[in-house]
């Protein structure tokens, strides 16, 4: 089973919404359900303008994500991970890149946090076969931030504490403007 078609944009699901602050469960059947959710998630992604997603972004709970960015070397690397397990090199080893991030789920925001350059993702493509992703540059900081998602965590919650404050309260801001002018 190979996760291709069009699939359907869904609606990205935003800071605030529970589903996006707890952990998510194992996905436990390699079916069609799961071919035509990670095709969905594809479209949602490219619809979003996104290069990762995570599949509570989209209102279900279940540990899967969506990839498609380069890696340090530019080379686009695009894919899917089922039940991701993330691995970090040791603290010792670990060299941090400090890059403004953004995520789909705080439209219009971004902010400098530091994560390492280096990162592997043991887990599952759709068919249920066994996989690893290494990635270098944008692509490990993809495959930690959706890990991260997967685990109930978005990027503003490695924040400072103020300046977390600051790109949700500015999120909020935009958000209402949005709402009154929309």
């Amino acid at each position: 089973m190979e996760a291709s078609g069009e699939g359907t944009a869904r609606p990205i699901t935003f800071v605030g919404e529970p589903v996006l602050h707890r952990p998510c469960e194992d996905v436990t059947g390699f079916d069609e359900e799961l071919v035509t959710l990670v095709a969905d998630m594809f479209a949602s992604m490219y619809a979003a303008e996104g290069v990762g997603l995570a599949a509570n972004q989209i209102g279900v709970p279940l540990r899967v994500f969506v990839y498609d960015c380069p890696d340090e070397t530019e080379e686009y690397r695009r894919g899917v991970v089922v039940n991701p397990t993330l691995v970090l090199p040791a603290e010792d080893e670990r060299r941090l890149d400090d890059y403004e991030e953004g995520c789909l789920s705080v439209p219009g925001q971004r902010a400098s946090l530091a994560r390492p350059d280096r990162a592997v993702v043991h887990g599952f493509d759709v068919a249920g076969a066994p996989i690893t992703v290494e990635g270098t540059g944008l692509l490990a900081r993809c495959l930690q931030h959706e890990t991260d998602h997967l685990n109930g965590t978005l990027y503003v919650d490695r924040l400072p504490a103020e300046r977390r404050e600051q790109v949700l309260a500015a999120y909020e801001r935009e958000r209402d403007q949005a709402a009154v002018t929309g």
